[in-house]
């Protein structure tokens, strides 16, 4: 039943990400995340993918100031913007420990924002705990897909506002 429900969480981000055509509201509030356990680097390799426009929207809001994702002469601007809220709204614990991510960086994909962070120094992985609060200081019905993976296992879930944690046992 949990791969049944992977994959038609998977085509129905992929229609969601990728059906639309420019300039078209989509109709969900959604984002995800996912949490790669890197054993050979010792690491834990975090991703999140957020819609553009919504990302923009709730920057501009809290940070109170312009934003523009996809203009290069404000990469460092947005850089910095980025780091703060998702370090501010995504948070993780390893083993019952919480770790702290490094940002590395973010991409523009067609109409959504890869956002990349990392947890150096993870030797061992028998628990991850994610506390997603992205987006949610803007939309009541904000949906989160989470991932959590350690090697061939793959553990997934969608966490609904309010509702904010996820811990999957390896």
């Amino acid at each position: 039943m949990q791969v049944l429900n992977t994959k038609f969480v998977t085509i129905i981000l992929a229609l969601i990400f990728f059906g639309g055509s420019k300039g078209e509201k989509h109709p969900l509030h959604v984002s995800t995340t996912e949490v790669n356990f890197n054993a050979k680097d010792k690491t834990l390799e975090v991703s999140c993918r957020i819609f553009s426009d919504d990302f923009e929207a709730i920057l501009a809001k809290t940070y109170k100031q312009k934003t523009d994702l996809s203009n290069a002469a404000m990469k460092v601007a947005m850089d910095n913007l980025i780091k703060k809220y998702i370090t501010t709204h995504l948070q993780l614990k390893t083993n019952g420990k919480p770790v702290t991510m490094v940002y590395v960086g973010f991409e523009i994909d067609h109409e959504a924002t890869n956002i990349y962070l990392e947890v150096d120094k993870i030797t061992a992985v028998k628990s991850l705990e994610v506390s997603d609060t992205i987006l949610y200081d803007m939309f009541d019905d904000q949906m989160s897909i989470v991932h959590l993976v350690k090697g061939t296992t793959r553990k997934s879930t969608k966490i609904l506002y309010p509702d904010k944690t996820f811990t999957a046992n390896f």
